[in-house]
Protein backbone atom coordinates (compact mmCIF):
# COMPACT_ATOMS: atom_id res chain seq x y z
CA UNK A 1 0.00 0.00 0.00
CA UNK A 2 0.88 3.81 -1.01
CA UNK A 3 1.29 4.38 3.29
CA UNK A 4 3.91 1.91 3.24
CA UNK A 5 6.08 3.40 1.00
CA UNK A 6 6.18 6.98 2.42
CA UNK A 7 9.59 7.82 3.54
CA UNK A 8 11.64 11.01 4.69
CA UNK A 9 11.36 14.31 2.04
CA UNK A 10 14.27 14.41 -0.63
CA UNK A 11 16.99 16.62 1.01
CA UNK A 12 19.16 18.45 -1.78
CA UNK A 13 22.24 17.02 -2.27
CA UNK A 14 21.30 13.53 -0.78
CA UNK A 15 22.04 9.77 -2.81
CA UNK A 16 18.62 10.24 -3.73
CA UNK A 17 18.96 13.65 -5.53
CA UNK A 18 21.66 13.18 -6.72
CA UNK A 19 21.95 9.53 -8.47
CA UNK A 20 18.82 9.62 -10.62
CA UNK A 21 20.51 12.68 -12.25
CA UNK A 22 23.91 11.41 -12.89
CA UNK A 23 21.68 8.27 -13.97
CA UNK A 24 19.38 10.38 -16.57
CA UNK A 25 22.45 12.44 -17.69
CA UNK A 26 24.20 9.67 -18.76
CA UNK A 27 21.51 7.93 -20.70
CA UNK A 28 20.31 11.27 -22.48
CA UNK A 29 23.59 11.56 -23.24
CA UNK A 30 24.35 8.06 -24.73
CA UNK A 31 20.94 8.18 -26.33
CA UNK A 32 21.77 11.14 -28.40
CA UNK A 33 25.06 10.93 -29.69
CA UNK A 34 23.83 7.15 -30.66
CA UNK A 35 20.79 8.66 -32.34
CA UNK A 36 22.75 11.50 -34.26
CA UNK A 37 25.75 9.10 -35.52
CA UNK A 38 23.66 6.17 -36.07
CA UNK A 39 20.11 6.61 -36.72
CA UNK A 40 18.05 7.43 -39.84
CA UNK A 41 15.63 10.07 -39.73
CA UNK A 42 12.92 7.88 -39.29
CA UNK A 43 14.73 6.20 -36.49
CA UNK A 44 15.54 9.78 -34.81
CA UNK A 45 11.54 10.75 -35.13
CA UNK A 46 10.54 7.53 -33.31
CA UNK A 47 13.08 7.34 -30.63
CA UNK A 48 11.13 11.02 -29.78
CA UNK A 49 8.12 9.99 -29.84
CA UNK A 50 8.66 7.01 -27.29
CA UNK A 51 10.45 9.47 -25.23
CA UNK A 52 7.39 11.59 -24.79
CA UNK A 53 4.90 8.63 -24.42
CA UNK A 54 7.28 7.69 -21.73
CA UNK A 55 7.31 10.60 -19.71
CA UNK A 56 3.05 10.76 -20.47
CA UNK A 57 2.82 7.23 -19.54
CA UNK A 58 5.19 7.83 -15.45
CA UNK A 59 2.21 10.87 -15.13
CA UNK A 60 -0.59 8.69 -15.65
CA UNK A 61 0.52 5.46 -14.33
CA UNK A 62 1.32 7.29 -11.19
CA UNK A 63 -2.30 8.77 -10.96
CA UNK A 64 -4.00 5.50 -12.07
CA UNK A 65 -1.86 4.41 -8.62
CA UNK A 66 -3.13 7.32 -6.53
CA UNK A 67 -7.03 6.81 -7.32
CA UNK A 68 -6.22 2.83 -6.74
CA UNK A 69 -5.51 3.08 -3.54
CA UNK A 70 -7.81 5.78 -2.46
CA UNK A 71 -5.35 8.27 -1.80
CA UNK A 72 -6.63 11.02 -4.57
CA UNK A 73 -6.32 14.87 -3.69
CA UNK A 74 -7.90 17.77 -6.01
CA UNK A 75 -5.99 19.92 -4.32
CA UNK A 76 -2.33 18.35 -4.36
CA UNK A 77 -2.45 15.85 -6.90
CA UNK A 78 -3.63 17.02 -10.37
CA UNK A 79 -1.31 17.55 -12.93
CA UNK A 80 -1.14 21.52 -13.23
CA UNK A 81 2.73 21.96 -11.67
CA UNK A 82 4.00 23.45 -14.70
CA UNK A 83 6.58 20.06 -15.40
CA UNK A 84 3.81 17.72 -15.37
CA UNK A 85 1.33 19.78 -17.26
CA UNK A 86 4.79 19.58 -19.66
CA UNK A 87 4.68 15.59 -19.23
CA UNK A 88 1.10 15.61 -20.65
CA UNK A 89 1.46 17.82 -23.28
CA UNK A 90 4.62 15.93 -24.08
CA UNK A 91 3.36 13.36 -27.17
CA UNK A 92 1.60 16.28 -28.73
CA UNK A 93 4.67 17.79 -29.25
CA UNK A 94 6.98 14.80 -30.16
CA UNK A 95 4.95 13.25 -32.51
CA UNK A 96 3.89 16.42 -34.25
CA UNK A 97 6.79 18.38 -33.80
CA UNK A 98 5.57 21.70 -34.14
CA UNK A 99 7.99 24.89 -33.88
CA UNK A 100 5.85 27.15 -32.05
CA UNK A 101 5.34 24.10 -29.74
CA UNK A 102 9.54 23.79 -29.24
CA UNK A 103 9.89 27.38 -28.62
CA UNK A 104 7.40 27.43 -25.56
CA UNK A 105 8.54 24.48 -24.28
CA UNK A 106 12.25 25.01 -24.63
CA UNK A 107 12.47 28.04 -21.95
CA UNK A 108 9.52 26.25 -20.10
CA UNK A 109 11.86 22.95 -19.30
CA UNK A 110 15.12 24.50 -18.78
CA UNK A 111 13.70 27.68 -17.25
CA UNK A 112 11.46 25.58 -14.75
CA UNK A 113 12.62 22.25 -14.89
CA UNK A 114 16.38 22.68 -13.99
CA UNK A 115 15.27 24.53 -10.87
CA UNK A 116 13.03 21.85 -9.93
CA UNK A 117 16.13 19.30 -10.82
CA UNK A 118 18.58 21.51 -8.22
CA UNK A 119 15.76 22.12 -5.89
CA UNK A 120 14.07 18.96 -5.58
CA UNK A 121 9.99 19.08 -3.93
CA UNK A 122 9.90 15.32 -3.26
CA UNK A 123 7.61 14.50 -0.19
CA UNK A 124 8.52 11.45 -0.10
CA UNK A 125 11.91 8.94 -1.16
CA UNK A 126 12.74 6.37 -2.41
CA UNK A 127 11.01 3.59 -3.62
CA UNK A 128 7.49 5.42 -3.00
CA UNK A 129 5.90 5.76 -6.68
CA UNK A 130 6.16 9.65 -6.58
CA UNK A 131 9.84 9.78 -6.59
CA UNK A 132 10.34 7.69 -9.56
CA UNK A 133 7.55 9.80 -11.66
CA UNK A 134 9.26 12.90 -10.14
CA UNK A 135 12.52 12.30 -11.56
CA UNK A 136 11.13 10.65 -14.52
CA UNK A 137 9.17 14.10 -15.56
CA UNK A 138 11.88 16.29 -15.22
CA UNK A 139 14.69 14.55 -16.51
CA UNK A 140 12.91 12.73 -19.28
CA UNK A 141 11.77 16.88 -19.92
CA UNK A 142 15.18 17.88 -20.51
CA UNK A 143 15.73 14.35 -22.33
CA UNK A 144 13.40 15.65 -24.51
CA UNK A 145 14.44 18.85 -25.46
CA UNK A 146 17.93 18.08 -25.19
CA UNK A 147 16.99 15.78 -28.54
CA UNK A 148 14.92 18.40 -30.15
CA UNK A 149 17.80 20.68 -30.29
CA UNK A 150 20.61 18.46 -31.11
CA UNK A 151 19.34 15.58 -32.96
CA UNK A 152 16.35 16.98 -34.86
CA UNK A 153 18.44 20.19 -34.90
CA UNK A 154 15.56 22.35 -33.86
CA UNK A 155 16.61 25.80 -32.67
CA UNK A 156 15.27 28.99 -30.35
CA UNK A 157 15.23 32.20 -31.93
CA UNK A 158 15.14 35.47 -30.27
CA UNK A 159 11.22 36.23 -30.60
CA UNK A 160 11.00 32.66 -28.83
CA UNK A 161 11.65 34.22 -25.99
CA UNK A 162 8.45 36.72 -25.55
CA UNK A 163 6.42 33.62 -27.28
CA UNK A 164 6.70 31.36 -24.33
CA UNK A 165 6.66 34.23 -21.90
CA UNK A 166 3.32 35.48 -23.14
CA UNK A 167 1.93 31.79 -23.13
CA UNK A 168 3.07 31.53 -20.10
CA UNK A 169 1.21 34.49 -18.11
CA UNK A 170 -1.81 32.73 -19.49
CA UNK A 171 -1.10 29.63 -18.00
CA UNK A 172 -0.33 31.28 -14.82
CA UNK A 173 -3.53 33.38 -14.77
CA UNK A 174 -5.90 30.37 -15.42
CA UNK A 175 -3.56 28.84 -12.44
CA UNK A 176 -4.55 31.15 -10.23
CA UNK A 177 -8.03 30.85 -11.01
CA UNK A 178 -8.16 26.91 -10.27
CA UNK A 179 -6.16 27.76 -7.25
CA UNK A 180 -9.01 29.93 -5.97
CA UNK A 181 -11.66 27.21 -6.84
CA UNK A 182 -9.49 24.24 -5.84
CA UNK A 183 -8.41 26.02 -2.39
CA UNK A 184 -5.06 24.74 -4.07
CA UNK A 185 -1.65 26.32 -4.94
CA UNK A 186 -0.68 24.61 -8.32
CA UNK A 187 2.26 26.12 -9.39
CA UNK A 188 3.56 28.06 -5.92
CA UNK A 189 1.25 31.00 -6.30
CA UNK A 190 -0.38 30.54 -3.15
CA UNK A 191 2.36 30.34 -1.16
CA UNK A 192 6.00 28.66 -1.13
CA UNK A 193 6.78 25.30 -1.56
CA UNK A 194 7.70 23.39 1.73
CA UNK A 195 10.80 22.13 0.48
CA UNK A 196 14.07 24.36 0.32
CA UNK A 197 13.67 26.80 -3.36
CA UNK A 198 15.17 29.76 -4.58
CA UNK A 199 11.96 31.16 -3.41
CA UNK A 200 13.37 31.55 0.20
CA UNK A 201 15.24 34.07 -0.81
CA UNK A 202 12.09 36.31 -2.04
CA UNK A 203 9.84 38.39 0.17
CA UNK A 204 6.43 36.81 1.17
CA UNK A 205 3.34 36.17 -0.85
CA UNK A 206 1.99 38.16 -3.02
CA UNK A 207 5.45 39.63 -3.52
CA UNK A 208 7.42 37.30 -4.70
CA UNK A 209 5.66 36.28 -7.56
CA UNK A 210 5.87 39.63 -9.01
CA UNK A 211 9.77 39.04 -8.04
CA UNK A 212 9.78 35.98 -10.14
CA UNK A 213 8.33 38.32 -13.02
CA UNK A 214 10.57 40.75 -13.11
CA UNK A 215 13.07 38.15 -13.15
CA UNK A 216 11.58 35.74 -15.81
CA UNK A 217 12.44 38.28 -18.77
CA UNK A 218 16.58 38.30 -17.84
CA UNK A 219 16.02 34.33 -16.82
CA UNK A 220 15.10 33.61 -20.50
CA UNK A 221 17.23 35.78 -22.12
CA UNK A 222 20.49 34.26 -20.51
CA UNK A 223 18.89 31.02 -21.51
CA UNK A 224 18.40 32.39 -25.46
CA UNK A 225 22.25 33.38 -25.03
CA UNK A 226 24.16 30.91 -26.11
CA UNK A 227 21.67 30.25 -29.51
CA UNK A 228 22.37 34.22 -30.26
CA UNK A 229 26.07 33.53 -30.60
CA UNK A 230 25.62 30.15 -32.14
CA UNK A 231 23.23 32.22 -35.14
CA UNK A 232 25.26 34.79 -35.71
CA UNK A 233 28.13 32.47 -36.52
CA UNK A 234 25.97 31.04 -38.62
CA UNK A 235 25.05 33.64 -40.63
CA UNK A 236 28.83 34.15 -40.82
Amino acid sequence: MLNSLILDSVSIGSKEHLLPIVIAILFATGLIIFSEYKLSYKYKTLVFKCLGIFVFLSVVSYHIFKIYEGDYNFRIDLPLFLCSFMAMVAPIFTFQRKYWMYEILFFWVIGGTTHGVITPDIPEGFPNPNYFRYWIVHMGLLTIIAYATVVLKMRPKFTSVFKSLIVLQGYIIVMMILNAILGSNYSYLNRKPNSASLLDYLDEWPYYILEVELMVIPYLLLIYLPFYFLNKKAKK
